[in-house]
C-alpha cells in the first residue's frame, strides 16, 4: 500500500539521463513532467524561464516527458523531436522552439524546426523514423507514473510534489520558503 507521503514524492531521483537546465549544484531542483502540446505546460515553460532568470545559480530545472497522447496526439512526436535534437546537443533549443510554436507540431513542422536549429536533418529524420527515442520517453512516462503524475504539468520542488496554483508568484513564494528552510538547516 502506498503511504500518503509517497504520493507527493518524486520516486525516480534526478540523474545523468535527465535534461537539466541551469546550475549543476543548485539549492533547488524543479522537475517538470510536461507535454509539448499541453497549453498549461506551455504556460509553465515561461514561468520556469522567469524563475530561472530571477533565481540564477540557486535553481536547476529538469524536464521529463509526459505526453498525453489521448488528448494531445502530436505530443509524442514532439517529444521525439526534442530527443533527436538532444542527441545533437540541442535539446533545450528544440524544447523552447516546440513550446514557442505549440500550435504547429505536425511532422513537417518538426523537420522545419530541425532545419532552423541547424541540426543534421538526415540524422534527425533517421532517428525520428526509427523511433530511436521512444524508449527514453517511455522511461520518463514510467517515472512519472511511479511518482503519481496524472496530468501536465506536474512539478516537484526538491523531490516534493507542488500542489498549489501554477503561477509565477505562487511558485516563487513556495520556492522562497524552501530556500529559507534549506538556509536554516
Amino acid at each position: 500500500m502506498t503511504s500518503p507521503k509517497n504520493l507527493h514524492q518524486l520516486n525516480v531521483p534526478v540523474g545523468e539521463r535527465d535534461h537539466c537546465w541551469g546550475c549543476h549544484t543548485p539549492q533547488l531542483i524543479l522537475v517538470k513532467y510536461g507535454d509539448y502540446q499541453c497549453p498549461y505546460s506551455r504556460e509553465s515553460h515561461y514561468i520556469f524561464r522567469e524563475l530561472q532568470s530571477v533565481l540564477g545559480e540557486k535553481l536547476q530545472v529538469v524536464f521529463r516527458h509526459f505526453p498525453q497522447l489521448r488528448i494531445h496526439p502530436r505530443a509524442g512526436h514532439a517529444a521525439e523531436a526534442a530527443e533527436a535534437a538532444g542527441s545533437q546537443g540541442k535539446f533545450w533549443e528544440m524544447h523552447n522552439y516546440l513550446f514557442e510554436h505549440q500550435s504547429q507540431l505536425a511532422d513537417s513542422d518538426l523537420v522545419e524546426y530541425a532545419i532552423a536549429l541547424n541540426l543534421d536533418v538526415d540524422r534527425f529524420l533517421q532517428e525520428m523514423t526509427a523511433d530511436s527515442h521512444v524508449e527514453r520517453i517511455n522511461a520518463d512516462l514510467e517515472s512519472g507514473r511511479a511518482s503519481h503524475v496524472t496530468q501536465t504539468p506536474t512539478v516537484f520542488i526538491n523531490g516534493i510534489k507542488y500542489v498549489g496554483k501554477l503561477g509565477c508568484n505562487e511558485l516563487f513564494s513556495t520556492i522562497e520558503s524552501t530556500i529559507e528552510k534549506i538556509d536554516h538547516e
